[in-house]
């Protein structure tokens, strides 16, 4: 699928999500007038019971419509106790209690009733609205043609009309489409895509290469060993499309709180209408009245809009800080995780080369280094820009350099000022006979030799983010008790930055599908514990299938592919593991004042509904008990805004 075409996909989907949002607003609007002139004419025009039934049924219809639709359907479907169920029947309730003997009309209330609950739906509406919209962007290395030499003539085609075992021709710039092996031809591979390691990976003939890959320097050859369907690319896209199914889904608070709730007061409402009438040969009407009251008082306003408003605040409040939070069911994912699995390529590390340590043998640091960054001068390798970038100078000291030449797989070689200079790999100096040998340190070893001498060696690192060490110390702090690294990277340097960072646990050298493999061996080793959630974090295309796999997928946004973001629940803006913590501080502190939220209504809902059964409480006084509780809460879920 076209770029153009996603694009396109993508802002028809936000349009429509606008629309919706203006739609309901407007909605709300009209009713509040509806309702307004249904008052005047109520007060104005002596109408008797019916003709006033009709009158604010306009309004009631008018915003009820969907929340009775809901209540149907889930009555059809066998889920009869959801909040609009609730609502409906307290609202049909109102509205027909002034056919009772003695009882007196509730129709405003009905029509309010209804208005308060669509306001609610509104917050969770804009809260929930700037959800995930499909992982489009993974498309981008989804490799378009492949070109395929048939009878001895170059065919474009699409990868999946390729056959294994056929050659095809992948040049410089272009996306290698198919698994195969090299058979002509030598060249730099880019995997950043693929394994979120930076270094380019050299390739000539007899070696693998990997779809989704892009070709850097040389044209290349290849013998396909795999369909396409088979091969690397098709298999991460299907990981990401797939693993968003098996996403464990943390249920919003007031649904679960809604399906305990609500079927106890329609039950109660029950025996309060039937029993003491039965027991006490009362008059129905009365009893009918109380229950009818009872459910009117019991209707959730102040927790179907505290709630999400407490999570909607929750998630402005942390996007302040630069964090996005694609929904509040994340919030309460994020306050509970128990175990964090990072990436370590652009997580933990920055993903960029650096000169990390110079061991010269026959001249100073400094010469060591110009002479490198000179030779590598016109080098398009990360490795040659960390030189160059080591060594800012080199471009106005007036130094001559001639006869560069670049040899395939071992390095560069040239004359400075009259020296041969080699810059290279191992490989290299045993060409030239220099007696080279190995470093201490973990990274990538660049050797030089003057002249055919060993002159030393510079080591090429990718050099770990500040904040990473305090990002796992503040998690530790918080409770967090697991911390995982995952990468692609070597062993030794894996090793070398788990023991630099404490980090509890890692592994290394692992393909995008390991990693999926181990996020679901450590979800099924989790405690079942209060701190149970698993949250993993990572900034490649490579982490797309596990950032949906895990119960909240954080991404690095500021240099993190598209894909990562579009799988990631969570998103740090400015690439800081450090706001892992914060992000889960904000998420408790959510969590905190929605509880509040719901003891408090729940608290003035018990004390009324206690007055309502004794018939001490009036109609009104259960509405003005439900709106003040309602702006009381509403207050209180404004504090999350403020983190």
């Amino acid at each position: 699928m076209s770029e153009h075409h996603h694009e396109h996909n993508h802002e028809h989907h936000h349009e429509h999500h606008e629309e919706g949002l203006k739609g309901r607003i407007i909605k709300i609007a009209v009713a509040v007038i509806l309702l307004l002139a249904a008052v005047i004419v109520e007060k104005t025009c002596g109408l008797n019971n019916w003709q006033l039934l009709l009158v604010y049924l306009v309004p009631y219809l008018f915003i009820g419509f969907d929340t009775l639709k809901e209540a149907a359907e889930g009555l059809i479907h066998g889920e009869a106790f959801n909040e609009d169920f609730l609502m409906s029947v307290a609202t049909i309730g109102a509205l027909c209690i002034g056919f009772m003997p003695g009882a007196e009309t509730q129709y405003p209330e009905a029509v309010f009733v209804m208005l308060f609950f669509q306001i609610g739906e509104l917050f969770e509406e804009y809260a929930e609205g700037k959800s995930r919209e499909g992982i489009s962007h993974l498309m981008d290395i989804r490799p378009d043609i492949a070109h395929v030499e048939r009878n001895g003539i170059l065919e474009d085609v699409h990868p999946e009309d390729v056959e294994v075992g056929e050659i095809i021709l992948v040049k410089p710039g272009e996306k290698v489409p198919l698994d195969g092996v090299v058979v002509e031809g030598n060249t730099a591979l880019n995997t950043v895509a693929l394994t979120g390691e930076s270094v380019p990976r050299n390739v000539e003939k007899d070696d693998e290469v990997i779809s989704g890959c892009v070709n850097l320097s040389g044209l290349i050859k290849v013998r396909t060993t795999k369909a396409f369907g088979e091969s690397t690319v098709a298999k991460i896209i299907d990981l990401v499309e797939n693993a968003a199914e098996s996403k464990s889904k943390s249920e919003n608070f007031i649904t679960k709180f809604a399906r305990i709730y609500t079927p106890v007061v329609v039950f109660a409402a029950l025996a309060l209408a039937v029993i003491p009438p039965l027991l006490l040969s009362q008059p129905f009407a009365t009893w009918i009245y109380r229950a009818l009251m009872f459910l009117v008082v019991s209707c959730p306003c102040a927790l179907v809009i505290s709630v999400p408003l407490t999570f909607f605040g929750g998630i402005g409040g942390a996007s302040r800080k630069g964090i996005l939070v694609k929904g509040s069911n994340y919030l309460d994912v994020l306050a509970k995780v128990g175990t964090v699995v990072f990436d370590k390529t652009g997580t933990l590390t920055h993903g960029q080369f650096a000169v990390t340590a110079i061991h010269p043998e026959k001249c100073d640091e400094r010469h060591l280094l110009h002479l490198a960054a000179h030779v590598e001068h016109y080098s398009t390798h990360p490795i040659g820009a960390a030189l160059r970038d080591a060594f800012p100078d080199e471009a106005t000291d007036g130094c001559q350099l001639t006869e560069v030449e670049e040899v395939a797989g071992h390095g560069i070689k040239a004359k400075v000022e009259g020296w041969t200079v080699c810059v290279g790999n191992a490989k290299m100096m045993e060409s030239i006979g220099a007696q080279w040998h190995d470093c201490e340190h973990v990274g990538t070893i660049i050797h030089v030799a003057i002249d055919g001498e060993y002159a030393g060696h510079i080591v090429i690192n990718d050099k770990v983010k500040d904040d990473s060490a305090e990002a796992i110390r503040e998690l530790k702090s918080l409770g967090v008790h697991h911390t995982v690294m995952l990468t692609g990277d070597r062993e030794e340097v894996g090793k070398a930055v788990a023991e630099q960072l404490g980090i509890d646990e890692y592994h290394a050298e692992l393909l995008p599908a390991d990693k999926v493999d181990y996020v679901n061996k450590l979800h099924k080793s989790q405690l079942p514990t209060a701190n149970g959630q698993l949250a993993f974090v990572g900034d490649g295309i490579n982490d797309a299938p596990v950032l949906a796999r895990a119960d909240v997928g954080i991404a690095m946004g500021g240099l993190g592919s598209d894909a990562a973001i579009e799988a990631a629940d969570v998103v740090l803006m400015d690439d800081k593991p450090s706001k892992i913590a914060l992000a889960i501080r904000i998420a408790r502190r959510t969590l905190n004042i929605a509880k509040q939220n719901v003891w408090l209504a729940i608290g003035v809902k018990a004390a009324v509904l206690t007055l309502a059964a004794f018939g001490i409480a009036t109609m009104w006084m259960a509405v003005f008990a439900d709106v003040g509780v309602t702006v009381l809460a509403v207050l209180n879920a404004m504090r999350t805004l403020k983190n």
